[in-house]
């Protein structure tokens, strides 16, 4: 493997070379992802424990429930790419540097939700079987299924020696960024956001808030990546490619539908399967519109409390102090416990 100077981010070999630095806006978001460090130990259940006992319907138990399945295992499934797929092909030292925090992060993501299962689900039957999700919840398994169909697509490429490798890693890092933490991980979010828009489980939403930022840090880098590799090879970026794109997105939409039928299958107040499909279809549409490609499904946002949520954490984030992330706790929770 060469380690010269690449000339290009997707040449295959490994770069060195932080000075001169070829891409120093990937170094800015590794600093910024520094300033945002959070722990899962800042997070208080104890109010979440309560309304599960006691305020939460059979159909929202429901609901919650399936939801911190997919969590279980769909941080270790971005992981796994992260590793196995993106690092070895973006060649670029600052980049790398970045993919290195991202996977930091992942695994705070993961701890994140193993907590949350340990203190939502008490019985270890029903916990064993959460973990174990994508192998028997039909709605979790198909997820999987897609996720690993498009990006094992690269596994055994060990360089992007060709136009048609290069264009199958740009699909991987698409699939990655638009579907799984753009589409799965934001829709996900939503079922959290209602529930707090009600006064409920507000430790989950607080867990989540930060998880929010630190995925949405990800789909700018992703998209950047995206971005510098069309200015360097504009060729990649044809129509059978956006036709791959387009392809994969109506199906991640369809996978996250079966999904939402899935959660909302008893019926939960104020949500519905049709508004659910109509958020997928605009979350859908901002990604391709990333890619200065046509919107799909030409959906609008039915859920204000999701606008209000971009409002509240998105804008100018980077800009805050790292203490405005940093909050006092308090309750008891057991982040030691065995399985």
């Amino acid at each position: 493997m060469s380690i010269q100077s690449p000339q290009y981010i997707l040449d295959p070999g490994l770069s060195l070379t932080l000075r001169p630095m070829r891409y120093p806006v990937f170094f800015e978001m590794f600093k910024n992802g520094i300033r945002n460090t959070w722990t899962v130990e800042e997070v208080d259940f104890s109010t979440d424990l309560v309304d599960l006992r006691s305020r939460l319907t059979n159909a929202e138990i429901h609901l919650i429930q399936r939801l911190v399945a997919f969590f279980a295992t769909g941080d270790s499934i971005v992981s796994n790419n992260l590793v196995l797929n993106l690092y070895k092909h973006i060649n670029s030292p600052e980049a790398r540097l970045y993919l290195s925090r991202q996977l930091f992060e992942e695994a705070v993501h993961v701890q994140f939700y193993l907590t949350l299962l340990d203190n939502y689900v008490p019985d270890p039957e029903a916990r064993a079987a959460a973990f174990a999700a994508v192998e028997n919840i039909p709605s979790i398994t198909k997820k999987a299924q897609f996720c690993m169909r498009w990006m094992d697509s690269i596994q055994k490429l060990d360089e992007l020696r060709t136009t048609d490798e290069q264009r199958q890693f740009l699909l991987n890092l698409i699939c990655f960024a638009g579907c799984i933490e753009g589409l799965f991980f934001f829709a996900a979010f939503a079922y959290v956001y209602f529930l707090r828009s009600r006064g409920l489980l507000n430790g989950l939403a607080a867990g989540t808030n930060w998880v929010f930022r630190d995925e949405s840090a990800h789909l700018e880098f992703a998209f950047e990546v995206v971005n510098v590799v069309r200015s360097e090879n504009p060729e990649l970026f044809d129509e059978k490619l956006e036709q791959d794109v387009v392809e994969m997105m109506k199906e991640a939409v369809d996978c996250e539908l079966q999904f939402a039928e899935d959660l909302l299958s008893g019926g939960v107040a104020g949500l519905s399967v049709r508004e659910m499909k109509q958020y997928l279809e605009y979350v859908a549409d901002s990604r391709v519109a990333r890619l200065g490609m046509e919107p799909i499904f030409g959906s609008k946002n039915p859920f204000a409390f999701m606008e209000l949520q971009d409002v509240q954490e998105l804008a100018n984030f980077f800009e805050r102090r790292v203490s405005a992330y940093q909050v006092a706790v308090a309750g008891e929770v057991g982040f030691n416990e065995d399985f």
